[in-house]
């Protein structure tokens, strides 16, 4: 089934600000709040599919590669991975988007309080991982028809030794005693209105709500260690340099069980030896012999897959271009294809025999040798213009 447009999920045009993307991710997620709905998997999924769009659209860098390539610029990006909505885990979305819901009356009910807790008053753990950035180059023949990608990372990995709690053993974790485990502090105070109760982040555990009594010796307490991971990356057809897909959790791990950060793929394309890219178009100048152009060919050119013959017609001119139809490059985000472009450019030849210059010299009288160029047809600068339009 075919993902929704997450500005339509929202309400919202690509015009939106960041104050509007907020307010209309916030009134959507309190109408679907699992909450709100108990037992009712429809408005879960509402709910999480608000939560993915959420995500993209209120990352700067996210919401552009949305804007520019839809759905494929931004794979894998949200919390569930490629399994979409549907697969987002509500502890994340709780844990990541929870000071969505904190300041207004529906904060407690909605385990607001800054994003520490999640749904069911379950604690946020550790501290998020940073985000990775990766070059990825890519060949026309890759990037025409998509390939997968299993690249090494370095990064952060959780220690295996206390499987990211940070701790020797687990004995070696307790609640902690100044939120007794809740990760939040609630301070009731007397004012003229009445008794006001506000719920920050522990500071003594940060919002875990239990500390480390011994250490694991493998990260020295951080639950995580520098390795290396293998990586499985889905490209979609017709990424271009610069492009970037955002891969979700598979950047560094965090700390004592946070969250991974995410893994910024960036695009660059491996220069091809004969072919050149112009948007979804690819160009290719074809050299061919002043006979061949006077008397006509059928020569073969190379393409992004393979191979194709083509037929230069008798009288064929210098600059002549050629359109090989939905041989270039697909869209990322539709069903458009480029065409591959073909400039005829006659050879001439630079080193005469005696013999040659004599026959050319013969030839150079004839009235069929008298530059005559065809009025109708279109000159340098239209041939430019329709070439990469």
């Amino acid at each position: 089934m075919a993902k929704r447009d997450f500005y339509e999920i929202l309400g919202l045009t690509k015009t939106a600000s960041a104050e509007e993307i907020k307010k209309a991710y916030r009134k959507v997620a309190m109408q679907f709040h699992p909450d709100r709905n108990p037992g009712d998997k429809a408005a879960e999924e509402k709910f999480k599919e608000a939560a993915e769009a959420y995500e993209i659209l209120s990352d700067a860098d996210k919401k552009a590669q949305y804007d520019r390539y839809g759905h494929a610029g931004v794979s894998g990006s949200a919390r569930g991975g490629h399994g979409g909505a549907g697969g987002m885990n509500m502890d994340d979305i709780f844990s990541q988007f929870g000071d969505i819901f904190g300041d207004d009356v529906f904060g407690n009910f909605f385990g607001g309080g800054g994003g520490q807790r999640s749904r069911g008053g379950q604690r946020s753990r550790g501290i998020r991982g940073s985000n990775l950035r990766v070059k990825l180059k890519l060949t026309y023949e890759e990037i025409a028809k998509g390939v997968t990608k299993n690249i090494k990372v370095k990064k952060h990995v959780v220690c295996t030794t206390c499987t990211g709690s940070g701790a020797k053993d687990k004995g070696s974790v307790q609640n902690c005693g100044t939120c007794g485990g809740s990760g939040q502090v609630r301070r009731v105070q007397n004012t003229f209105l009445g008794q006001m109760q506000t719920v920050t982040t522990c500071p003594t555990c940060n919002g875990e709500g239990s500390t480390v009594t011994a250490k694991c010796t493998s990260c020295k307490g951080e639950g995580r260690v520098y390795g290396e991971e293998t990586v499985s990356i889905d490209i979609p057809a017709g990424v271009q340099e610069g492009m970037q897909l955002n891969i979700s959790g598979r950047g560094n791990a965090g700390e004592r069980g946070g969250s991974a950060g995410d893994l910024i793929i960036l695009i660059e394309e491996e220069p091809h030896k004969e072919l050149h890219r112009e948007g979804l178009n690819v160009a290719y100048e074809l050299h061919i012999s002043f006979t061949d152009a006077a008397f006509g060919t059928q020569v073969e050119v190379p393409t992004i897959d393979g191979r194709a013959k083509i037929k230069i017609p008798a009288g064929t001119q210098s600059g002549k271009i050629f359109r090989l139809k939905g041989k270039g490059f697909p869209a990322v985000n539709s069903y458009e294809k480029g065409d591959q472009l073909i400039q005829v450019n006659i050879w001439t030849p630079q080193n005469l025999t005696s013999d040659e210059k004599a026959m050319l010299e013969k030839l150079s009288s004839s009235p069929n040798f008298k530059p005559h160029p065809d009025k109708n047809e279109r000159n340098f600068f239209e041939k430019i213009k329709d070439m990469f339009s």
